[in-house]
């Protein structure tokens, strides 16, 4: 019999963050001792969920509200995450919908946005979410750089010479993943004129606009122009803990006139995938009105342990690193030829865990590769004492 041939649009669908876990498993089954700083998953690394948002979902399976909700979530959910876009600046606001994370809702976005051979800008490096959805799109690749030299702002003059008749769109993951950058407000400005002026939907990815350091203040780009069309992303995963709810949400804002047509085409792709998980939707409640303690906590830890590795690589010839303003992600950029094959060797060699830059996208000619510092002092520690006993050989060799 003939084989059953996958669809094209499969083949160039890559996860870097979970592809490089095959090489790690490789390594443990060969008896390493193994240190992750791989997955951006708080869980996984002992910081808890808070209470009070388990027992809301707890309390809403008790009380069997565990059939089907509305397609774009439940009533109370919607209305809270209205009042916590209002408290971000966020007040002309045409529609929320709450989805299966905030991955879902970005890809019903784009769905329902762009057609074979078009495009949208996307940020790199960036979260390979959106390379995946490319792909699957059918999409023209159309990347747009940060700068490194600039605090891993957008380039905007990269921005500027990237639009074409077929671009649809712009990607904004502020913070960003896995650069740890926080947009400044002139970049932001500069970004919402380039909209304005080529009618692109702006696709706001703020999933850890809360997780902050250095007194920095994030400021969501749809609170800055009452004009712009925007859907702004966010959810429970990172802010609040619970990646394994999977519940995030998206929040359109912009002029009704313009919006209309699309935001029907976004409902009729929510209506026939029926709803998100609905007991869970009672802790967004929960979650955004609730105690909000655990996130200034979580950033004070997250601060120290940014300042440990910080400190760390600036003892290492030949890696170097922006220190980042927000999430739970550093990038290194590292003096290698190939750092794919660099992260494949440190992970069979030493069983530290990293992911390599090329997985997230990143200039020609330069090198990277991303850690989480959401491991304890002592896991960051041991792993860059060895891999700062790695590269002191490796870079000898290659």
């Amino acid at each position: 019999m003939l084989e059953i041939q996958p669809a094209k649009r499969t083949y160039d669908i890559q996860y870097a963050i979970r592809d490089i876990v095959v090489i790690a498993n490789e390594a443990a089954t060969a008896g390493k001792e193994m240190l992750y700083l791989n997955i951006g998953d708080p869980n996984a690394y002992n910081h808890k969920t808070p209470k009070h948002i388990i027992e809301a979902a707890y309390k809403a399976m008790n009380d069997n509200q565990n059939g089907y909700s509305p397609s774009s979530g439940i009533k109370a959910a919607i209305e809270a995450i209205e009042r916590d876009a209002n408290r971000k600046g966020i007040n002309n606001i045409l529609d929320i919908f709450v989805t299966t994370g905030a991955s879902e809702a970005i890809e019903i976005c784009l769905t329902a946005l762009l057609n074979s051979g078009e495009n949208f800008l996307m940020p790199t490096p960036g979260y390979p979410l959106y390379m995946a959805v490319q792909s699957k799109l059918e999409l023209a690749p159309n990347p747009y750089y940060l700068d490194e030299s600039n605090g891993w702002q957008p380039d905007i003059e990269d921005i500027k010479t990237k639009i074409n008749e077929k671009t649809k769109a712009i990607v904004l993951i502020n913070p960003n993943n896995p650069t740890g950058s926080v947009c400044r407000e002139d970049t932001l400005l500069k970004i919402i004129e380039l909209a304005l002026e080529h009618n692109l939907l702006v696709i706001a990815d703020e999933i850890y606009d809360k997780l902050l350091f250095d007194g920095n203040k994030h400021i969501s780009i749809a609170s800055l122009n009452k004009d712009i069309s925007c859907v702004t992303f966010s959810g429970l995963s990172k802010n609040y803990v619970a990646p394994g709810f999977r519940l995030g949400w998206g929040i359109a804002s912009g002029r009704q006139n313009v919006m209309k047509d699309y935001l029907e085409a976004v409902n009729k792709i929510l209506r026939a995938r029926v709803c998100a998980n609905h007991p869970e939707q009672y802790s967004v409640i929960a979650a955004l009105d609730g105690d909000q303690s655990h996130i200034s906590e979580m950033n004070k830890i997250l601060q120290k342990r940014r300042d440990i590795v910080s400190k760390m690589i600036d003892k290492i010839p030949g890696i170097s690193c922006v220190k980042p303003g927000g999430a739970f992600y550093m990038f290194p950029s590292i003096d290698v030829d190939d750092d794919k094959q660099f992260v494949i060797d440190l992970i069979r060699q030493t069983g530290v865990v990293v992911v390599h830059g090329e997985g997230f996208g990143q200039r020609p000619g330069s090198h990277h590769f991303r850690i989480v510092i959401l491991p304890d002092e002592f896991v960051l520690t041991k792993a860059f004492e060895k891999i700062s006993e790695f590269y002191s050989t490796y870079s000898k060799i290659y």
